[in-house]
């Protein structure tokens, strides 16, 4: 099922987001990626379950930056990996983002230290 997906350069961003419209104008021109705007085109459960694969959980795509995050209250709360996949599934502020799959490798978040990693795969 997901063997289509894997195969091709995916990019997950918000176009609202700054940080992503800065890190995707940084991107080599010659950058072949599928871009995924995750509030247009809200995520599926089939991508999400790629990303977690290659991730190794559903946490590790959860954004703890999220206004709804704070508005939630959810620092206070419990959350589990269930909680994880359903708040992201439930609203797209929750992914941490950009998320770039390259060549089945996942780059989650726009760390200085990630967004370098990124660059290093793309040269």
């Amino acid at each position: 099922m997901y063997s289509e997906i894997k195969h091709m350069n995916k990019l997950y961003y918000l176009a609202s987001c700054d940080t992503c419209r800065k890190i995707i104008k940084s991107l080599p021109k010659n950058a072949d990626f599928v871009y995924h705007d995750i509030k247009q085109d809200p995520i599926s459960v089939d991508e999400l379950e790629q990303m977690r694969e290659l991730a190794g959980s559903y946490e590790a795509l959860f954004s703890r930056k999220a206004q709804l995050y704070k508005s939630m209250d959810l620092k206070n709360k419990v959350l589990g990996e269930d909680d994880y996949k359903k708040y992201i599934l439930e609203h797209y502020t929750f992914l941490s983002r950009p998320v770039f799959i390259i060549d089945n490798k996942i780059y989650i978040g726009n760390s200085q230290q990630n967004v370098h990693a990124i660059m290093q795969v793309l040269k």
